[in-house]
């Protein structure tokens, strides 16, 4: 039939929109007077930390993300560091989605400045017409600084890639007739999935380049990634789109890179107590249990870790008290001054899903492990998440808390999640009130 395409031949189906420089870019959007010049964005408020995002014109002049600020001040001495606002980003980013839903829906979110687009026939022949629109779109709502990278292609895979070759502000269509000779050049570590440890494995089945990538059968793919992974990474590359299994929830956990001088084992516990209670609201709200929790430490002499279990729970009482185990451990058992620490609440269990602790009910009630005074705790568990909601993240606090350097415990933009406004314990302001480092 005439106009009919053949479902055996990949036809263009994806668009990947990828921000360029996303938190110094909002940060010269927000604030014009960074604009053009060179701008790092930096967690905290010390001379002895390193940017997350550094802006194009830093990027142009050789500092890269990462750098620390002593670093970044030997290549570029008049640099300007700006303190990161998580909370202003992730209402920038939902603004965003609004401008880009406008154009073509977003399908779906894979972190705070990546979308996924699903177009149908008529959007795909538009060509970069399309991009061009959203861009224009973005410029006009927005300002000519916050910039985007876009991709199309037959699948999400290679309109990833797509989004990536000619960054910043770039555009590149990638069409299956045209492989594997587009992308022949190509490194396997720029491809999305394949990490360091992937990368070697390929290397060990003699897959070098992207011409003997290309060239592996669907089965090879599957051995050497040791999963169906292997196969679906393969049908992606070639054109075809792989539908994936919705991930089911995990864990629920935050890690913290420690200042200086919050390395004691004081400010330790006081961090990890934080980390942990934020988790426990989140475990709460998309309302799962959890049955292990996991503490680890990290230094520049070693690592350290330590998991405890428990039946299943959502409270911060019995949360609190299995951490306490863990960071008694600490004290006996840590030897180095850690760089970092981390709280992983796991072993999830559905609400409904828990058959509870068969003898519970006949135990004394007001013993930890009776059913009635686990209810309680459940309880004043949700009645403080309904004042904090009420009053602010910080007007109950479920023991001290002490202000951590750079705020936004538990509540920081991490690749594939961006955090809901009840995460945010503490608000920057207005948009436009730039934090600047005083150092």
């Amino acid at each position: 039939m005439p106009g009919k395409e053949d479902p055996k031949v990949p036809v263009i189906a994806r668009l990947y929109l990828d921000f360029d420089s996303f938190f110094a870019s909002a940060e010269q959007h927000l604030n014009a007077d960074l604009r053009g010049k060179p701008v790092g964005v930096v967690p905290l408020d010390s001379p002895h930390t390193s940017c997350i995002a550094v802006s194009r014109e830093a990027k142009a002049l050789g500092v890269k993300s990462g750098a620390s600020i002593r670093d970044a001040r030997s290549i570029i001495p008049d640099m300007i560091f700006v303190i990161a606002r998580h909370d202003v980003y992730v209402r920038l980013h939902k603004r965003i989605l609004e401008v880009i839903d406008s154009i073509v829906p977003v399908a779906k979110v894979r972190s705070i400045d990546e979308v996924v687009c699903h177009l149908l026939p008529n959007e795909a022949r538009q060509g970069q017409a399309l991009p061009d629109r959203i861009k224009a779109a973005l410029a006009e709502a927005f300002s000519s600084t916050l910039t985007c990278s876009i991709g199309m292609a037959p699948t999400e895979l290679l309109a990833k890639v797509g989004a990536e070759m000619n960054k910043p502000d770039g555009f590149a269509l990638i069409d299956a007739a045209d492989l594997p000779g587009r992308l022949a050049h190509i490194r396997l570590n720029d491809l999305p999935g394949i990490s360091k440890g992937m990368e070697a494995r390929l290397t060990a089945a003699g897959v070098r380049d992207f011409a003997s990538l290309w060239n592996l059968a669907p089965k090879q793919a599957r051995a050497i990634w040791r999963s169906v992974e292997g196969e679906r990474f393969w049908s992606e590359l070639h054109g075809f789109h792989a539908e994936r299994p919705e991930t089911r929830k995990s864990m629920f956990g935050h890690s913290r890179v420690l200042p200086r001088d919050w390395r004691t084992p004081e400010k330790v516990e006081a961090c990890a107590r934080q980390l942990l209670l934020s988790a426990a609201r989140r475990l709460r709200r998309e309302t799962f249990r959890a049955t292990r929790l996991s503490l680890g430490m990290r230094g520049d002499a070693g690592d350290w870790s330590w998991e405890g279990a428990f039946p299943a729970a959502r409270d911060d009482h019995t949360l609190t008290r299995s951490l306490s185990e863990g960071l008694a451990q600490a004290r006996r058992q840590v030897r180095f001054s850690p760089r970092s620490v981390s709280v992983m609440i796991h072993g999830l269990e559905a609400e409904g899903q828990s058959t509870g602790d068969l003898f519970a009910a006949v135990l004394d009630p007001t013993s930890p492990e009776g059913a009635n005074f686990r209810e309680k705790k459940e309880k004043l568990s949700d009645l403080m998440d309904t004042i904090r909601k009420t009053h602010g993240a910080k007007a109950l606090t479920f023991g001290p808390q002490e202000e951590m350097p750079g705020g936004y415990v538990g509540a920081k933009i991490a690749f594939g999640r961006i955090p809901d406004e009840e995460d945010f314990s503490e608000v920057s302001g207005d948009d436009g009130a730039t934090r600047f480092l005083s150092y």
